[in-house]
């Protein structure tokens, strides 16, 4: 049965390459698919959604669902570090893991730190700082406890 998400997201899908092109070369996405990166990713679809929040990986058929609004109008950065996210979400999707796994608190969710270890190291390469890096770690419903909790996992020092 979808989830919710997966069924506001249904709609038209492209190829994700259409869209994000040359990130097939981009050495934080070879670590995440090794080999096999650009085959995943001229095989991997993108939906663009009018709702929902910035972007996830359906775990129905492990497309990227985009809020077209959140590309259009975000922080290239943060788009940047959240496509790294998303990507090592699709790679946990190939190896069949469970993605939303209700057991756990998100911030505490297996599937989430490690997508976030890519992103986060990715953000130091390019020289955000600690506080920089936190910002983006909060997301929206995300408390205080939260963040330090994710923060802390991912050996990053912010002050929320």
């Amino acid at each position: 049965m979808e989830t919710f998400f997966q069924l506001l997201a249904r709609g038209p899908s492209y190829l994700f390459t259409d869209y994000f092109k040359g990130l097939e070369d981009v050495e934080a996405i070879q670590r995440i698919f090794g080999t096999r990166t650009e085959e995943i990713l001229r095989s991997l679809k993108v939906e663009f959604t009018r709702i929902g929040g910035y972007m996830w990986v359906n775990d129905a058929n492990g497309h990227v669902i985009i809020r077209s609004r959140y590309v259009k109008e975000g922080d290239n950065k943060e788009i940047y570090l959240n496509l790294i996210h998303e990507l090592d979400h699709v790679r946990q999707f190939i190896e069949g893991k469970e993605l939303f796994d209700e057991g756990f608190s998100y911030v505490d969710r297996l599937t989430e730190v490690e997508a976030y270890m890519h992103a986060v190291e990715e953000a130091k390469r390019l020289g955000l700082s600690d506080e920089r890096i936190g910002q983006y770690l909060k997301t929206e419903g995300m408390s205080e406890n939260d963040l330090e909790r994710l923060a802390k996992a991912l050996k990053v020092k912010c002050s929320g």
